[in-house]
């Protein structure tokens, strides 16, 4: 980790009608660091992710993404921006219809053009490899457990070598066994890819693991920021609910 921000948010805004879900937050990643959103369910965690990544629009505020405010880019420039950026969906988000090789293949093929077919051979082989699970390159979703098909999402997002990962929930639905797994495997996937990351959480385990350094929101805003000792030993009623 250093001292280069990757992501640089400010005076955020965002509502749905009349629900006011973002209010007024400011954050930054920092180069190599994983950054853990905390929140009850509805502070909006997920839907500053989106917004990230301009999969949602904001209503006010700035993102700055490498330099870049994401708000004002055009459709080509947020499509070369997205390139740089792994987005791991809460429900994984594979392609039911396709192998586990076809779902790899499928985003290198659109996004690294220039690869032979070799090279993308050898990619989706080394991603498996790297979180896993080489053996299961040519079973269908279908066939895999939650926690499988959830390492083979980070596979596919890892494939076109993203400098940030945003995880949305990565451990939800999971057993506690798996979820340390995932959230060890977080922590494997920021030191062999050297990616930035944030991570949308309520799991505390993983936020325990996976965490550099944290963020709770709490009514659209940030309410409390810094590293695991601060939470832990914090006398405030919403973050001891979370770390008792």
């Amino acid at each position: 980790m250093d001292d280069k921000i990757v992501i640089e948010i400010n005076g955020l805004r965002k509502s749905f009608g009349t629900q006011e879900v973002l209010k007024d937050v400011s954050l930054k990643l920092f180069n190599g660091e994983n950054l853990v959103v905390l929140g009850k369910s509805g502070t909006g965690k997920s839907v500053l992710i989106k917004l990230i990544v301009g999969l949602l629009t904001a209503d006010g505020g700035t993102i700055n993404v490498f330099d870049k405010d994401v708000n004002h880019l055009n459709r080509n420039d947020l499509a070369e921006l997205r390139k740089k950026i792994g987005f791991l969906f809460q429900s994984g988000a594979l392609y039911d219809s396709m192998t586990v090789r076809e779902n790899l293949e499928f985003p290198l093929r659109r996004i690294k053009k220039e690869l032979k077919e070799k090279e993308i051979d050898d990619k989706v082989k080394e991603v498996l490899e790297n979180v896993g699970l080489a053996d299961a390159i040519d079973k269908m979703p279908s066939q895999l457990s939650g926690g499988m098909r959830k390492r083979i999402s980070l596979a596919r997002t890892l494939v076109i070598d993203p400098l940030i990962m945003l995880y949305d929930e990565p451990t939800t639905g999971l057993d506690p066994v798996t979820s340390s797994e995932i959230s060890l495997l977080i922590l494997e996937v920021q030191k062999k890819y050297k990616t930035s990351s944030m991570i949308i959480t309520h799991d505390i385990e993983c936020a325990k693991i996976t965490a550099n350094r944290i963020i709770m929101l709490k009514e659209g805003g940030v309410h409390q920021e810094g590293n695991l000792e601060l939470f832990e030993t914090s006398e405030d009623p919403l973050i001891k609910s979370f770390f008792k």
